[in-house]
This record gives C-alpha cells, sequence and structure tokens, in this order.
C-alpha cells in the first residue's frame, strides 16, 4: 500500500473503529451473526439517516456524528463479513475469528482507498462532510436496489463494492472530524 496522508490517517480512523468493535465483542459477542443483509443494509440507513439529521438540525440525545460515521465503518465490514459468511441463527464465531475477519476486510478495504487516492489523488479533502453523508446515502439506496433485484446487477457494482465505498466515506468523515478540518 503507497504511504500517504490519505492511508496514514485512514489506517488511524480504521484503528479506532475497530477498537470499538472489539470492546462490542467483549460485550455482545458476535450477536450480528443474525443479521441478513436486509438487515444490515437498514442498520447503515439509519446511521447514516441520523447523521443526516444531526447535520441540519440540533441533537435531541447530544452524543456527535463522529461515533456514527464510526458505526457505518463497523457496520459495513459486518455487511461484507455476512456477504462471505451468510447469517446465522446463534453467534457462532469467536471474538478472535471476528476479529480476524474484521480485518481481512479492514486490508482490502483500505486496498481499495490507496488504489482510488492513486487515480483520484485526495480530492476527498476539499470535499465537505455532509457531501459525504449524501454519498453514503446514495451507496444504501444502490444496495437496496441490488437487494431486490435479488443481488443481481446488469452493469453496476455489486454490494461488496457499495459496501466498501461506504466505508470508505465513513474514514474520510472520521479523518476530517478528527483532525479538526470540519
Amino acid at each position: 500500500m503507497q504511504d500517504s496522508y490519505t492511508i496514514k490517517h485512514a489506517s488511524q480512523a480504521i484503528a479506532l473503529c475497530r477498537g470499538i468493535f472489539a470492546k462490542k465483542l467483549t460485550d455482545y459477542g458476535a450477536s450480528w451473526r443474525i443479521m441478513r443483509p436486509m438487515s444490515i443494509t437498514d442498520q447503515l440507513f439509519i446511521k447514516a439517516k441520523r447523521i443526516r439529521t444531526l447535520e441540519t438540525d440540533t441533537a435531541m440525545i447530544n452524543e456527535g456524528i463522529l461515533p456514527e460515521f464510526m458505526a457505518l465503518v463497523n457496520y459495513g465490514i459486518i455487511g461484507l463479513i455476512q456477504l462471505q459468511l451468510g447469517y446465522a441463527d446463534s453467534a457462532d464465531i469467536t471474538p478472535v475469528e471476528a476479529l480476524g475477519l474484521y480485518d481481512r476486510y479492514a486490508r482490502v478495504t483500505l486496498e481499495l482507498m490507496a488504489a482510488k487516492t492513486h487515480d483520484y489523488g485526495d480530492a476527498w479533502r476539499d470535499m465537505r462532510v455532509i457531501s459525504y453523508t449524501d454519498l453514503i446515502l446514495t451507496k444504501i439506496q444502490r444496495i437496496k436496489q441490488i437487494e431486490n433485484n435479488d443481488g443481481e446487477t446488469i452493469i453496476s457494482e455489486g454490494i461488496d463494492s457499495n459496501l466498501m465505498d461506504i466505508i470508505n466515506y465513513a474514514i474520510f468523515a472520521i479523518i476530517k472530524l478528527t483532525d479538526g478540518e470540519e
């Protein structure tokens, strides 16, 4: 992976998200294993809609948007894991196995980010966080349509590519929010 501002800071953002994921594994185990793909899509939608609400209105619960972007990263990675494993009737993997899968999909997603950074440069740095929110909501709508089409596409990228884009947009937002850029 290339050494750039984006990749360095993205790795730091993923580490923050992974820390939360690991703590929740301790609290709940891999309870998310029972979630079907459409339920994960709906969780992503709920988080992104909350971010959009917080961007335009005063919060009733003062948690901020940073934790919601972190949740988008973690649910996006859960979505990638579930695409590979399918859903289960119980938490059928250990926390160690879950973290191994998390690390694998985080790495694949960061590799995609590195490739896109090569092609697009750091253009994301000139974007506003609200644009990431809108792009994430767009990707979620695309996933919903693909799910309604039984996972089939004619010319477009699949669910996995859209999930990785959601994760990467959320990472860009985390970088901006933790660096105080916005």
